[in-house]
């Protein structure tokens, strides 16, 4: 089986964002929360900036953490697939802060998540 490679990034902007990215910084407003398992406490966000939107999954105390309309610093945050599509995600590594309030407004006719990924390998 080939190994995944990965790509480590810096700061990105929403429609900069990859498959399988780890260590990327971004600054992103919540546009929506919907609650998926109340006894794990998990719940998507739809998130984004100026450049587009994307699923943003929340886990355990990241949930009490984002409101709707408030603006986001991710560090180190990274980039999951799920039923080939993408999911942006903060674990352990990374972290959440609540920023001041963003200067910019969020273009919601690009959405991330919605694009399609396949896993394909090339055997040599």
């Amino acid at each position: 089986m080939a190994e995944q490679k990965k790509q480590q990034v810096g700061s990105k902007k929403v429609n900069q964002l990859r498959p399988l990215d780890f260590g990327v910084n971004i600054t992103v407003k919540v546009i929506s929360k919907k609650p998926i398992a109340q006894r794990n406490r998990l719940a998507e966000c739809l998130v984004g900036d100026e450049t587009g939107i994307i699923i943003f999954t929340a886990r355990n105390d990241q949930v009490d953490l984002i409101q709707e309309g408030s603006t986001l610093v991710l560090t180190k945050a990274k980039v999951d697939m799920f039923k080939g599509s993408m999911r942006l995600a903060v674990d352990r590594f990374g972290r959440i802060e609540v920023g001041q309030p963003a200067s910019f407004s969020v273009d919601q006719d690009i959405n991330m998540s919605l694009i399609e990924f396949e896993r394909v390998d090339i055997v040599v």
